[in-house]
């Protein structure tokens, strides 16, 4: 299946408490549930003003509509191509 990265402008993102970062997650998962097995959220990155996050998806279309129904920003929809990690420069 696909996979996305989801670029969300949240400005202070960073500055999340847990229970806002839990409430965000609950109400990403209840959406979740609803658009059903195709759609599944990896996990995500939170830095100062923006969170990153993985999904795995069919198409571009399901995971802006998780974030329409969610009420979350998808300011960019990625699909990536390839993965690389330190053991790409192995032989």
């Amino acid at each position: 299946m696909p996979k996305y990265v989801i670029e969300r402008e949240v400005p202070g993102a960073g500055k999340l408490s847990p229970a806002e970062l839990q409430s965000i997650s609950q109400t990403s998962c209840g959406v979740l549930r609803k658009l059903g097995p195709e759609i599944q959220w990896v996990h995500s990155y939170v830095t100062g003003d923006k969170i990153y996050c993985i999904y795995n998806a069919p198409n571009e279309e399901l995971v802006r509509e998780h974030a329409k129904q969610g009420g979350f920003p998808a300011n960019s929809v990625a699909r990536v191509t390839s993965i690389i990690d330190p053991t790409t420069s192995e032989a």
